[in-house]
């Protein structure tokens, strides 16, 4: 729980009025049976009406100020709680934007998803039932027993309750070391049905299309089912609880009422001291319940706070080794592969291996091959999205891990295979590349990109309405808009991953033509399927199964690698286009 502390230490005043006022309550209960006891010994047995008015005065009084030290504790509490959960929510989000692509795929974005909402309302549960109860039950239950001894001068009654709370500690401490373990698997079996909603939701069309709703349906309730199992299975432990304790504490109430009428019968107590001993022992079984419970919840807490701090525990970005050399965005040469290998995970066999090309500034090259060749890898170690294994990238003659990410990836342009808006406006789309832009760098950016006829076509034209992800723009127009929106950023390095695939020939032809025309004559990588559509490209990089099988022009390609030529001749028939 340090990392709940270190939230903690923001809301000191909070921590301690709460608790403190929760303090006082408990004094106030704890007098209510003494009240009681008085009332009946001195008003009821010497039929004195103005005592028991008085005593029954008093007894509101002890309710009213007890009802308002709970309405500031739970005030404190809530404040603790609420302010702990934001600022813990603020920097795990903070924290999930600065990891790496590779501790992203490694813990998962259902998981991540999971624990920044489920798993940190627990956390707020959990502070708040532990500021407003963790220190009230334990005063009641002891303050209860010290009472009874005060109350009990013969010291035959009292000792039930030195026999009581230990008993009562073993059985709820054992089921709290018993459901810590569990209700972490039930967070992480929440963690696939999260997951499995999350893919059904972005893939519904494709699931209805292939008339799929019935076998998603069955795998969802596996999972929900195993869910559900776990939590049954943890939730019939902590069920024990009460019913034990339940059982304990009323063989107490039975010894204390048969020890208690002895005593009585003997004139060492009166029926107010028995009266009041039941209350002390009725309000340890209610407070126990009470602290069984908010243990329950804070059993929770603590496994989704382990969860959370494992995520920011998890190293932020990559490291940036120390370097003298500056920056040079005008050297010749503009990215250069040395040896690089490339392994996800750390283990089995590499995705990428001894890639080594040198691209000159202005140039434009072009990256085929087959389904999990390591096109889009290849593209992601430039700006750093994935380190390289083995070997080393570089862009303007330093290498890629002597740069801050900031200045490196603000020096590269990416439009990724899946064309991906925000809810919005075109404009403030467009602004994710330079936010200092003006109309007349965005109405360039859409000529270039082929957008300009059909956002003029829209009711507000820049201003026009992004619903979400750009639902309401066809795939091709968001592909264009996610093109425009990086020539915006005005990079020396553009990459293309695959994201002319939805336009037409035409539409592609004109964009490669206009693509030329750039202004700051940026270096462009281009990845395509398509043969025509590196054709034109400086140098075409050909990749098969991880290794680079071959680097030229689409001449010399055509000539001298057979997988290109496989490629090529696969789509134009005989060669003839």
């Amino acid at each position: 729980m340090k990392l709940v502390l270190k939230y903690l230490k923001k809301y000191k005043l909070e921590c301690v009025m709460a608790p403190l006022f929760k303090l006082l309550e408990a004094c106030f209960d704890l007098f209510v049976p003494i009240v009681v006891k008085m009332i009946m010994d001195v008003g009821i047995k010497n039929n004195d009406t103005s005592y028991i008015v008085s005593g029954c005065l008093v007894l509101v009084a002890l309710g009213v100020i007890g009802l308002t030290c709970t309405i500031i504790a739970q005030y404190f509490a809530a404040k603790a709680a609420v302010g702990t959960s934001t600022g813990l929510r603020h920097d795990l989000f903070a924290h999930i934007q600065g990891l790496s692509y590779s501790n992203s795929d490694k813990i998962g974005r259902s998981s991540l998803i999971t624990r920044m909402t489920s798993d940190v309302n627990q956390v707020q549960s959990g502070v708040n039932m532990a500021l407003r109860l963790f220190l009230r039950s334990p005063i009641i239950v002891f303050g209860a027993m010290i009472m009874a001894f005060i109350i009990d001068k013969s010291n035959r009654v009292a000792p039930i309750f030195a026999i009581v709370i230990p008993a009562l500690a073993v059985v709820v401490f054992s089921i709290i070391l018993a459901g810590i373990p569990l209700y972490k698997k039930v967070q992480s079996r929440l963690d696939r049905v999260t997951s499995l909603t999350r893919e059904n939701l972005g893939g519904v069309r494709v699931i209805r299309a292939f008339n799929k709703e019935e076998s998603e349906k069955k795998a969802f309730s596996e999972a929900n089912h195993e869910h559900t199992d776990v939590q049954n299975f943890v939730g019939k432990i902590t069920a024990l609880m009460n019913p034990m304790t339940y059982v304990i504490i009323n063989l107490g109430v039975v010894a204390v009422v048969y020890l208690s009428s002895a005593e009585i019968n003997s004139g060492n107590m009166s029926q107010g001291d028995l009266f009041a001993m039941y209350n002390y022992m009725s309000q340890i079984l209610v407070e126990l319940v009470k602290l069984a419970n908010t243990i329950v919840l804070m059993t929770k807490a603590t496994a989704c706070a382990h969860r959370i701090e494992s995520v920011l525990e998890t190293p932020v970005g990559m490291t940036v080794e120390q370097s003298n050399s500056k920056e040079n965005f005008d050297a010749s040469v503009a990215v250069e592969f040395r040896n690089v290998a490339l392994n996800y995970s750390g283990e089995g066999e590499n995705t990428l291996e001894n890639i080594s090309f040198t691209v000159k500034r202005g140039e434009t090259v072009g990256i085929i091959g087959g389904t999990g060749s390591g096109k889009t890898s290849l593209v992601n170690m430039i700006p750093r999205f994935y380190d390289a294994s083995e070997g080393e990238v570089l862009i303007f003659g330093k290498n890629v891990k002597e740069y801050e990410l900031e200045a490196l990836r603000e020096s590269v342009s990416v439009v990724p295979q899946k064309a991906v808006l925000f809810e919005g406006t075109v404009r403030s789309n467009l602004l994710w590349g330079n936010e200092n832009a003006d109309e007349d760098e965005l109405n360039y950016a859409l000529k270039v990109a082929q957008a300009a006829d059909f956002v003029a076509e829209k009711d507000g034209g820049l201003d026009a309405e992004v619903a979400q992800f750009g639902r309401n723009f066809s795939g091709g127009q968001r592909q264009r808009l996610t093109i425009a929106r990086a020539i915006v950023k005005n990079a020396p390095i553009l990459i293309f991953d695959d994201s002319a695939s939805a336009l037409d020939f035409a539409t592609e032809a004109r964009l490669r033509h206009a693509l030329k025309e750039l202004k700051n004559d940026p270096t462009v990588f281009i990845i395509s399927q398509r043969t025509s559509s590196i054709s034109h490209a400086d140098k075409i990089i050909v990749l098969d199964d991880g290794a680079m099988v071959g680097i030229g022009k689409h001449e010399e390609l055509l000539a001298t690698c057979s997988v290109y030529k496989e490629i090529y001749e696969s789509q134009f028939k005989g060669g003839d286009e």
